[in-house]
């Protein structure tokens, strides 16, 4: 070997490793960021988050196909609902105006986001209010209940969309939109709001939120990922990286507990359904198990198909259920008698689900029947809606009866029938007096102001207040109550307090 010879040292590892990774990021800004026109994708997103007559008519079609869909258990029509929603143009104006620091952008943003789902939510629940069908369909159930999984659907949602957005594949968006389902979880927002319920309003907000916060905060990491110039300060961008961090965990904590819940719901579940087949021999089947996990105790219907009836099956069942599920069980257990055959089996299936069928329609129909003898009309005047429990009757004027016995008519054929909404409209007849002492109504003139507002919701018609304004305002806050059916006119006059019908015309 010659003086001459080269030397060839080894690099360490530690310098290898740096130049990989600095190769590694002069390829990501060259070939990537370099490839990106980031002021055409910022113009872009800002036109589909603007506030436009479009964009608020394509909200107000999407809300209302979502609605109708969610209402009748449709899912083609809820999914045509995702493609025609243009939410996720300023939810994704969101993130990327929260990456680069433009708080002018942010503002219009969210300002679009605001009125267009405020609008949606408005439009779905005078839908819901207006529709005779106020069920909680399986589609409305199904977005009640956000979990964890919910947080990574729309979080990889987000990835697929922020990067068809930046790189130019607006094709992709498509099936974003249909993952991310922003606009039926409003509609049912909506549909609680209409029917009172927040169990169905307050979990159809949390699922919209968390699509909408995971969407943004994971439109706001890819727009820094690929490098989009920003105005914000090294010490504002560290604040910022804090801030998306803490709201992922802030989401994933309550639904990481949601899923926890649906999970053991599930597993439990299918410990009753074991117990309960325990309780029998093979030959038997369930035909029917409904479990309320919300009752305490936790409350489980169930009917079983089997070749023999046991007696104690309830009581056994329902102390073994207890024991495994360290909960207290309430057992209703219905036990049908069939052969062994499956043929069989199943017959005896459709025969009890007939004859619960037949029960429920000769219990409707003899309501009915009670309701036109009471009322003095004929059966097919009388309007019985079986899904809802609701009957309805316009009774005729019975000789010497006045308001307060067509109200205890109602009464009475309501304590013996109390799974159902009763509503026996009364005839137009003359209303009662207010007796007022000292400015007070006394103990007739509040039952009679009960009696007026009974009649003046059933006949859905105007009354007319008249006296001393303190009186009238008394018997107004008495009268209309919460019951907000009741229309009341008032008119400020000397003299006793009266009350009666305002006629049309008039």
């Amino acid at each position: 070997m010659t003086d001459d010879t080269p030397v060839v040292t080894a690099r360490p590892d530690t310098q290898s490793f740096g130049w990989v990774v600095l190769s590694w990021r002069r390829w990501w800004r060259d070939a990537v960021i370099g490839t990106v026109d980031q002021a055409a994708v910022i113009e872009k997103r800002h036109e589909d988050g603007a506030m436009s007559s479009r964009y608020m008519f394509m909200i107000a079609m999407s809300g209302g196909i979502a609605i109708l869909g969610l209402l009748l258990s449709s899912p083609a029509v809820v999914i045509g609902a995702m493609l025609l929603s243009p939410l996720m143009g300023p939810i994704m104006g969101l993130g990327f105006a929260m990456a680069i620091g433009d708080y002018s952008w942010m503002r219009q943003s969210a300002k679009s986001l605001a009125y267009g789902s405020l609008m949606a939510v408005a439009l779905c629940a005078f839908v819901v209010f207006m529709s005779p069908l106020q069920t909680v369909t399986s589609e409305i159930a199904a977005r009640t209940r956000p979990n964890l999984f919910d947080l990574l659907v729309a979080l990889f949602s987000a990835l697929a969309g922020a990067y068809a957005m930046i790189r130019g594949r607006e094709g992709t968006i498509v099936g974003v939109a249909i993952a991310t389902a922003l606009m039926p979880p409003l509609a049912v927002v909506g549909f609680g709001i209409a029917t009172f319920n927040w169990t169905v309003f307050s979990g159809a907000l949390l699922l919209f939120f968390t699509n909408l916060m995971t969407i943004a905060l994971t439109a706001a990491v890819m727009a820094r990922i690929y490098g989009f110039r920003t105005t914000l300060s090294d010490r504002q961008t560290q604040f910022q990286n804090i801030v998306i961090v803490v709201s992922f965990v802030a989401l994933a904590v309550p639904l990481g507990y949601s899923l926890r819940t649906i999970a053991w719901e599930a597993n439990a579940s299918r410990q009753v359904q074991a117990q309960l087949m325990n309780e029998f021999d093979g030959r038997a089947r369930i035909s029917q198990l409904d479990i309320n996990f919300d009752a305490d105790p936790i409350e489980v219907s169930a009917t079983v198909l089997t070749p023999g009836l046991i007696d104690d099956a309830e009581q056994r069942g329902a102390r073994a259920m207890g024991r495994i599920l360290k909960e207290p069980i309430s057992l209703t257990l219905t036990q049908y008698q069939v052969g062994t055959s499956k043929s069989a089996a199943e017959e005896a299936q459709l025969a009890a689900a007939s004859q619960q069928e037949e029960v429920a329609n000769e219990r409707a129909n003899e309501l009915a029947s009670r309701l036109a003898l009471l009322a003095g009309v004929t059966e097919d005047e009388v309007l019985v809606d079986r899904q809802r429990r609701h009957a309805r009757v316009k009774a005729k004027v019975l000789p010497g009866a006045t308001l307060a016995a067509y109200r205890d008519l109602e009464k009475r054929i309501t304590v013996t029938e109390p799974d159902w909404q009763i509503e026996l409209v009364p005839p137009s007849l003359p209303l009662p007096s207010l007796p007022m002492n000292n400015g007070e109504p006394t103990e007739a003139g509040l039952e009679n102001m009960a009696l007026v507002s009974w009649a003046a919701s059933r006949l859905d018609t105007k009354i007319r207040l008249a006296g001393p304004a303190d009186a009238v305002e008394k018997a107004r806050a008495i009268i209309v109550g919460d019951d907000d059916d009741v229309a009341i006119e008032t008119e400020t006059r000397s003299g006793n307090l009266t009350v009666g019908w305002v006629r049309p015309g008039e």
